[in-house]
């Protein structure tokens, strides 16, 4: 299993407008088909200037993740660029799932 991660770091004067804008963008990139969930956390670090978010999608396969980026990634990024390109920075990441492990009460 893959996970495709994308970090951002914000400026804080635009974290309000970029939360509610990643809020409706999570959705068109889970409507590719391409991810099974995806998890959007903020960064636990001190900074005056910026705030810190990850979010983590859960591709269904590596072809899945491979055809995301062939056929939607542009398209679905621009937008981000395009309204908060010299306010935020992001890097994107992959992260292979070796092993999962729960607690079970049961």
């Amino acid at each position: 299993m893959i996970i495709y991660n994308v970090t951002v770091n914000l400026d804080k004067t635009i974290t309000k407008e970029w939360l509610e804008w990643i809020k409706e963008h999570i959705p068109q990139v889970l409507a590719t088909g391409k991810f099974k969930e995806a998890k959007l956390t903020k960064v636990l670090v001190e900074d005056d200037e910026a705030d810190t978010y990850s979010i983590q999608y859960r591709a269904h396969s590596r072809e899945a993740l491979d055809a995301y980026y062939a056929e939607d990634a542009e398209r679905l990024k621009k937008d981000g660029l395009v309204r908060f390109a010299d306010k935020m920075l992001a890097f994107r990441t992959e992260l292979e799932i070796v092993d999962e492990f729960a607690v079970n009460f049961n």
